[in-house]
């Protein structure tokens, strides 16, 4: 199983409710759990993966997710630079983007301090409640 199956995976069980799930392919076994209450999509998990009795833990990943159904923007005005880029260092509270509901701006900001890795959406892309927006690197526990 190669490692874009694997992030698919990962991928696929953080949006859903599951707490455990695993799955075999051959000699590779992968059983992933998700720490935390049920239904919480911002959560950490945990995957671990093991071929022939090698057991490897692969290091968390972490999300900044959508709280709300809406429109994704990555700066105040289409004229402003983008309110985080990749590399950047986020302090707690700080607004990383913009959601626009039924009319309404809300800023979200990030609850840990922590480097940006990845933006997961493009500029004025619809969002779903609980879709990823940007991978991060939590910097503080």
């Amino acid at each position: 199983m190669d490692l874009e199956k694997i992030e698919k995976l990962v991928q696929i069980i953080e949006k859903s409710s599951m707490l455990d799930f695993s799955i075999q392919e051959g000699d590779v076994k992968i059983k992933m759990s998700r720490r935390g209450t049920l239904g919480t999509p911002d959560e950490a998990m945990t995957v671990v993966t093991s071929n022939q009795d090698v057991s490897e833990e692969i290091e968390e990943e972490y999300y900044i997710t959508s709280p709300i159904v809406g429109t994704f923007y990555s700066a105040p005005s289409p004229e402003a630079k983008a309110f985080v880029k990749v590399g950047d260092v986020v302090k707690a509270g700080q607004t990383v983007c913009i959601l626009e509901a039924m009319k309404l701006m809300n800023e979200i900001e990030s609850d840990y301090e922590c480097e940006i890795e990845a933006v997961l959406v493009s500029n004025e892309q619809k969002v779903e409640y609980g879709q990823p927006l940007f991978k991060v690197k939590k910097l503080h526990d």
